[in-house]
Order: C-alpha cells, then sequence, then structure tokens
C-alpha cells in the first residue's frame, strides 16, 4: 500500500504525534512495510481454520460458593482504632 503525505499526516493526527518533516520518510517506508506485510498474510487459505474464542484451551477451574458464617459487626469492629457503631472512622484523604 503507498502512504502519501495527507494519509501520514492524517495518522499522526489521530495518534495525536508530533512528527518533523525530518522523521516522516522513515515513518512513511516503515508504515508502508508494515502494510505490505499485511496483505502477504491475505493470501494465506484460512477456509478450514475455525475461528477463535479463546487463545488458550484450557478451562477456569471454579470453585463452588459457599455461605460460610461471618462475624458479627461488632467483632469487626471490636479492634478498630475508631468506630463509630457502624463504620471504620478513618481521616478525610480527600477534600
Amino acid at each position: 500500500m503507498n502512504i502519501d503525505q495527507e494519509l501520514l499526516q492524517k495518522i499522526a493526527h489521530l495518534a495525536r504525534l508530533e512528527m518533523p518533516e525530518s522523521a516522516e520518510k522513515e515513518m512513511k517506508e516503515s508504515l508502508e512495510s508494515v502494510l505490505n506485510w499485511m496483505s502477504e498474510l491475505d493470501e494465506i487459505d484460512t477456509s478450514n481454520v475455525k475461528p477463535l474464542t479463546h487463545m488458550s484451551l484450557e478451562i477456569n477451574a471454579l470453585r463452588e460458593d459457599k455461605v460460610i458464617p461471618n462475624i458479627s459487626r461488632e467483632q469487626g469492629l471490636k479492634n478498630a482504632p475508631k468506630q463509630d457503631g457502624e463504620y471504620f472512622r478513618v481521616p478525610k484523604v480527600m477534600e
């Protein structure tokens, strides 16, 4: 694919890049080589390849959810340096 000056500037703008004129030629050649390589991939026959939904065949081993006894609010707040009976009291960190 041939990249002209206008397309190169548009790509740089979309990518929020400030590109000096001295780097434009090198960037243009680099982009063209990447796009040429990508066009080579289009020539590969993938008609017998199944689409991937995951990159790995591994399946997550998830544990079963079980209800377990909780501690009471009083027990949870028992060792708190500051509390108001319902919540932990902490210094304000945002103004």
